[in-house]
């Protein structure tokens, strides 16, 4: 691996099969009675979150105590960021009191490449702005490989608010790296400038994709990024692109449903859809620890072992 992990950009398919396999091996700590390895013992791993979340920062924080790293979580709000204080300031500050990893999120795209610049610790990128969101897109393709047995020739459809999901992008790249066939589906209004250039395949009728599946991603519509009116109204949204359990009959039988979360239930999809048996959801959750366990191990002992 890279230095830093900051986009799908940065690993190549036999790391990604690396960090998997290592991730899987990861698994069996969480059943033990003391849910620690000290592979990390004496590392420092600061969560350097500067936009909401749950799942990814319990996650990462999950991660590196299982592996026995020390760590700090950090975010704005009763911080000298509220007050005003820089990007770099804070960053430096995080690297004189001896951060080993720092793991990032920020709203604005391009962050954890510039924090490399200002650090010599290793930079995770937790998603910024609408760029990417690399471990995701890790524990999403673990999630499938559990299921389906493996990734390689899969068709995966990802539904939704393309334009504005680091999720979609971040998939994107490592499903085509693993050998799937991915398809894009959404509305026009939602589909980035470029996607043209992707490697994949892009469709606006959900309908006509989905006995064809593999697997389902369904995005989250994420309206705080929105600026304007991409679509009339959050009911006409499911009744195009939302996953309806009559939809949801439309796929093979062996099918597996993901969503990244938060899910907006009754919209991108239906609540027993969710809830079914073909849903990995919070196996997806489940998967986020050791993917990031894996992460963090190959960044901090992998290159020093």
């Amino acid at each position: 691996m890279n230095e830093h992990l900051l986009s799908m950009h940065d690993v190549s398919a036999d790391d990604v099969i690396r960090i998997l396999d290592t991730a899987e091996s990861f698994r069996e700590v969480g059943s033990r009675v003391i849910k620690k390895v000290p592979a990390l013992r004496g590392r420092t791993v600061v969560n350097f979150f500067l936009e909401n979340s749950t799942r990814t920062r319990i996650s990462f924080e999950l991660a590196a105590k299982r592996l026995s790293a020390d760590v700090i979580n950090f975010s704005a709000g009763g911080s000298s960021v509220s007050k005003g204080e820089s990007l770099k300031d804070t960053a430096l500050t995080l690297q004189a009191m001896g951060a080993d990893a720092i793991v990032i999120r920020h709203s604005s795209s391009g962050s954890p490449l510039q924090l490399t610049k200002w650090v010599d610790g290793h930079v995770i990128n937790a998603g910024d702005g609408t760029h990417e969101h690399p471990t995701q897109a890790l524990l999403d393709a673990a999630t499938v490989r559990d299921r389906l047995g493996g990734v390689a020739g899969r068709r995966i459809g990802i539904v939704g608010d393309v334009l504005h999901s680091r999720v979609a992008r971040s998939n994107v790249f490592l499903l085509a790296t693993l050998g799937a066939e991915v398809v894009l589906v959404a509305p026009p209004t939602l589909l980035p400038v470029g996607v043209a250039a992707w490697p994949c395949r892009v469709g606006t009728d959900l309908e006509a994709e989905l006995p064809g599946l593999d697997v389902v991603m369904m995005l989250r519509v994420q309206a705080e990024r929105m600026h304007g009116a991409f679509f009339p109204s959050s009911r006409e949204y499911a009744v195009r692109y939302g996953l309806s359990e009559r939809r949801a009959a439309l796929l093979p039988e062996h099918a597996v449903v993901l969503h990244p979360g938060p899910m907006v239930r009754g919209m991108e999809i239906a609540p027993a859809v969710a809830d079914a048996p073909s849903s990995a959801v919070l196996a997806q959750v489940q998967n986020g620890v050791h993917v990031r366990m894996a992460v963090l191990y190959h960044l901090l002992a992998g290159a020093a072992a």
